[in-house]
């Protein structure tokens, strides 16, 4: 198994330049503390997982690109594929549960993908099929050492414009982000903590790491959480980097999320969808769970459908 190291992240950010923006940092003085977003969702996709989706693309060999990929999503990673591919002038098929957010298939369409979709708990499967009936590459949402190394450049960035940063906040799913943030900024500011954060309705992570093992939570648990983006759960290369570089898990409500969303569009001047809200959260409502000091929590997209923020706001 190969564990990503902060050679492979620097290796990705070359890679990523004049395509991933290197988002700022945002401080919020509406809130006590020393207190950091940084906002993803300023993507061209409207959120990190260009960086992976880039990386790994660009690492194929050029046969590999000429076949053309595929990917499973449940949104993000979906758009970014069929960005990057765009970029290269290859073929992308997508496929995404039928559950996800109309705004986030639409979004692929536009990026010139093909979409299939299919029942939640058949994407992976079904976008296995499809590889190997077309001949297509395979770009996992998380599983891939480029993937995590692409999306590390976060964290990167992260060292760079707060190296005394003291706390870090990710948003954990499949983990291939907390997994790559977590290298990076153990690698570039060794005294920082960094806590991954995740729905309690998808709490696998910290089940798993309590555990010292992989906990399986059927999807059917995990659909529950309106941070759709968060419905994954580690797989055996991500665990083993999440062993490594978290410093904890925080789980937050999905009335804390909804909370979160309000409160960076109303006073953060932010629009956030639940998942990319979720590691704010954590800030806004556990602070007493977390060392303190100066704090960025990761805003890691904002691809939210028009009428749930309405909704949300309301």
């Amino acid at each position: 198994m190969h564990l990503v190291t902060i050679s492979d992240i620097e290796t990705a950010a070359g890679r990523l330049k004049g395509t991933a923006v290197h988002t700022p940092l945002l401080r919020q003085l509406w809130v006590p503390g020393e207190f950091w977003v940084k906002p993803e969702s300023l993507q061209p996709i409207g959120a990190f997982k260009i960086r992976g989706a880039y990386n790994a693309i660009a690492a194929l060999t050029d046969a590999e690109r000429e076949r053309g990929v595929v990917a499973y999503s449940s949104g993000n990673h979906a758009q970014a594929v069929a960005y990057a591919a765009r970029d290269f002038g290859i073929t992308a098929v997508i496929v995404v549960p039928d559950v996800t957010p109309r705004l986030k298939v639409e979004a692929t369409l536009r990026w010139g993908a093909e979409v299939r979709e299919v029942p939640i708990a058949e994407r992976e499967s079904a976008a296995l099929a499809l590889a190997e009936e077309r001949g297509l590459t395979l770009i996992p949402p998380f599983d891939h050492p480029d993937i995590i190394a692409g999306q590390g450049t976060v964290g990167l960035e992260i060292a760079q414009d707060l190296p005394d940063v003291e706390t870090v906040l990710v948003p954990v799913s499949g983990g291939g982000f907390a997994s790559g943030v977590g290298v990076a900024i153990k690698a570039r500011c060794p005294n920082a903590k960094v806590y991954g954060v995740e729905p309690e309705l998808a709490a696998d992570t910290a089940a798993s790491l309590a555990a010292g093992e992989i906990v399986d939570w059927p999807i059917t648990d995990r659909a529950r959480t309106i941070a759709d983006g968060l419905r994954a759960q580690p797989s055996e290369l991500t665990f083993a980097h999440l062993r490594q570089v978290l410093d904890g898990v925080i789980t937050v409500t999905e009335d804390e999320i909804r909370d979160t969303v309000r409160a960076l569009a109303r006073q953060g001047r932010l629009v956030t969808e639940p998942s990319g809200a979720t590691a704010p959260a954590a800030y806004l409502h556990h602070a007493d769970e977390l060392p303190g000091g100066r704090t960025v929590a990761v805003v890691s997209g904002g691809n939210i459908d028009p009428a749930t923020l309405a909704e949300l706001l309301a």
